[in-house]
């Protein structure tokens, strides 16, 4: 099983904490976790895209010359496609990208980023995350004590409004709580710092 440090949140270290070797421990599928983030990107496209086709387009009522007799090809509308500010022809419509990969797929993909911090020692485990106020420059000094100045995704067991605050004003921390933890955030922090108790929630959920 892998062992990590357990810090407290003045950054000193109080211990060891195992991890399980079934989530922490895998050899990561890097298909897999493409495959995940490319899901996930899809999933926040707006896709609110729009032309107008022939039918949207204002004006074109009346036909601009008669069918024969002018030498010229036959048109029935100054809007159809081939005229300039024309209706638009197979056009992007409005239109929702997400779609969804199988289960053991998603779960594959998030042991997979999560066994991949590990490998690289890029996980933080912390004794316990709290604070009285939200105060940013409390969150400061407790990166600071864990000697973290890149990017870091900070995962706790439950929503913690306090900690989300405290930690909003400062570039590159984002905070999470143990369910909504993605393939995305995790691959996308240089850091991932969770709780103990985040760490047992997740173990909980995909051991």
């Amino acid at each position: 099983m892998p062992k990590v440090a357990l810090f407290n949140q003045t950054g000193s270290q109080v211990g060891e904490v195992e991890l399980n070797e079934s989530v922490f421990g895998i050899e990561p599928n890097n298909h897999v976790m493409f495959e995940a983030v490319v899901m996930q990107r899809a999933s926040m496209r707006q896709g609110t895209h729009k032309t107008k086709i022939r039918s949207e387009v204002a004006g074109g009522g009346r036909k601009p010359w008669r069918q024969k007799g002018t030498g010229r090809a036959r048109q029935g509308s100054i809007r159809s496609p081939q005229w300039r500010g024309g209706g638009t022809v197979f056009g992007p419509v409005p239109r929702s990208y997400s779609y969804k990969l199988p289960k053991k797929v998603r779960r594959l993909a998030i042991k997979s980023a999560l066994s991949s911090k590990v490998a690289a020692e890029n996980i933080l485990v912390l004794e316990s995350l709290a604070f009285d106020a939200p105060k940013t420059k409390e969150f400061t000094q407790v990166l600071k004590g864990l000697s973290v100045d890149t990017k870091a995704l900070i995962v706790t067991a439950e929503v913690d409004e306090t900690v989300a605050l405290s930690a909003r004003n400062i570039p590159g921390i984002t905070v999470v709580s143990a369910e909504g933890i993605s393939v995305l955030d995790v691959l996308n922090h240089d850091k991932l710092i969770m709780t103990k108790a985040a760490v047992e929630k997740v173990e909980e959920v995909l051991a």
